[in-house]
């Protein structure tokens, strides 16, 4: 422990930010980095507290109170070396986790936690600084080929232990760029995409092959790769979006939000968007869905200059503070005011949205929305209750529905090899081993956890390497017992 009494002398505080009115003219990152004394008080927070529950917090099992402590000694070296032990990529985590490992933090039952996060983001952003973060040089090579099928954060994941163990790994990529989601669904102003590319290239010379706008069951042939490699591993993501099959549902104007995020992550990267515009500019926007993804509508809708931006949840209103059904030191479900939020939006809870209007040329105009409230009717168990009364007409334009994501895209790769599924559409495969019903297909991520968080993907893609291992040579060296990441042979 750094300094025994910090948590005493100092309390929680955060990065500045660029001025809202400021950084919603532009997708460019808005959080500042912490001077070296702040950064110094916040680490020195971390106390010698015995059982750091924040390790369980944490998917990963990230190391967190031994890298606070080499921070708080200035010891970057030793806090990268931490911290990549357990983690493939911070630079990820550090943007864009709602840090669960937060929640855990034991100073957190009478005060407020460690910035772990932060303090996880500037170890690796340091660690770049200083040349520390290098491509392995891997001087052992098993003869074994890997495929990975998609290349968000498990296949990267996947990928980079995999190649750690010695296998040869290609990552083959639906899209244009790797990245998945955190290219094509995360704003720029949460990650801009040159951190991917960074990272990306580290994993190309470590010896990483990618193929991007290579579909794997459409215009590449599954049976070429079950023939060509040993093993391959499914991280395509939970990709088919929840939809919301009400009156009006065609109308021109409603939409689904990553269709709205990903044309605009194309305009940012100065690509060409092949579809119609969908744009916020001079619209009622209405956001249905009060997760981070509605989130991250709400902030691209500001700075595309909506008229007014609206955010709909069909959840009551989440407290503000633990209660007795969420205790210490459980995740809770609390009111988060993200950056967006902050940029402007009015947000409602326990609304339905019961119509789309349009007007005779097909566009959409107005929502008719409802109250509700969560009650118990004729013992049966709790349910959602229209008011009465409560129906009303609101102005809209623009609908981006933002619910959720059900399972993996089930028509081409998935019905063409008849892999087994469980009883949410995901592909089946056990926690013990990652393995489908096809010996040498393995899935990890959101394709078989269902949708989760990216550093749960991390944890799927490393986890889902250890047994491809396994199955490969028949023991691994990719312990993940206790996060520690060993290779064969590396230097």
């Amino acid at each position: 422990m750094g300094k025994p009494t910090g948590f005493l002398e100092f309390t929680r505080e955060l990065p500045a930010k660029r001025p809202a009115q400021e950084r919603v003219h532009d997708y460019k990152e808005f959080i500042e980095r912490f001077p070296d004394e702040k950064l110094n008080q916040q680490s020195g927070r971390c106390m010698n507290c015995g059982v750091p529950f924040c390790h369980s917090g944490c998917p990963l099992g990230n190391v967190i109170p031994e890298f606070n402590d080499a921070v708080y000694r200035k010891s970057w070296k030793e806090a990268y070396d931490i911290l990549s032990s357990t983690n493939n990529f911070p630079e990820f985590t550090g943007r864009i986790c709602p840090a669960p490992c937060e929640t855990s933090c034991v100073l957190g039952i009478n005060q407020p936690a460690i910035t772990i996060e932060e303090i996880e983001k500037h170890i690796i952003e340091i660690a770049f600084d200083k040349g520390f973060v290098k491509p392995h040089k891997q001087i052992y090579r098993s003869g074994k080929k890997v495929a990975v099928v998609g290349s968000g954060p498990a296949g990267l994941a996947a990928a980079a232990q995999l190649n750690l163990a010695g296998h040869a790994v290609t990552v083959f990529e639906r899209d244009d760029a790797p990245g998945g989601l955190l290219r094509y669904g995360i704003p720029d102003f949460k990650l801009e995409k040159w951190v991917i590319d960074r990272r990306v290239k580290l994993m190309e010379e470590e010896g990483i092959v990618f193929k991007c706008n290579a579909h794997v069951g459409v215009n590449i042939s599954i049976s070429d790769l079950l023939r060509e490699y040993q093993a391959i591993v499914l991280s395509g993501g939970s990709t088919v979006p929840r939809d919301l099959p009400i009156p009006g549902r065609q109308l021109k104007g409603v939409h689904f939000a990553m269709e709205f995020l990903k044309q605009q992550n194309n305009r940012v990267a100065k690509k060409t968007v092949t579809e119609k515009d969908i744009l916020a500019t001079g619209k009622n926007v209405i956001v249905i869905g009060g997760g981070d993804t509605g989130s991250d509508c709400v902030g691209t809708s500001n700075r595309h200059g909506a008229v007014s931006i609206t955010q709909f949840e069909l959840l009551p209103k989440p407290p503000d503070a633990r209660n007795n059904v969420m205790p210490w030191p459980t995740y809770p479900m609390l009111l988060k005011t993200t950056s967006s939020h902050e940029e402007g939006c009015e947000r409602h809870w326990a609304v339905a949205t019961k119509e789309f209007i349009g007007d005779q040329d097909g566009n959409l105009k107005a929502l008719i929305l409802v109250d509700l409230e969560w009650k118990v009717v004729d013992q049966r168990p709790a349910q959602f209750v229209e008011i009465k009364g409560s129906e009303r007409k609101v102005p809209c334009e623009l609908a981006l529905l933002a619910m959720g994501f059900v399972h993996p895209q089930h028509e081409g790769l998935i019905k063409e090899l008849e892999l087994e599924l469980d009883e949410r559409g995901n592909v089946r495969a056990s926690e013990k081993n990652y393995q489908s019903n096809i010996g040498k297909i393995f899935t990890a991520g959101d394709m078989r956890r269902g949708q989760s968080l990216v550093v749960w993907a991390i944890k799927e893609g490393r986890d889902c390497a250890e047994k491809v291992d396994e199955f490969l040579v028949g023991n691994s060296l990719l312990e993940t017992a206790d996060g520690n990441m060993i290779a064969r042979y590396l230097v």
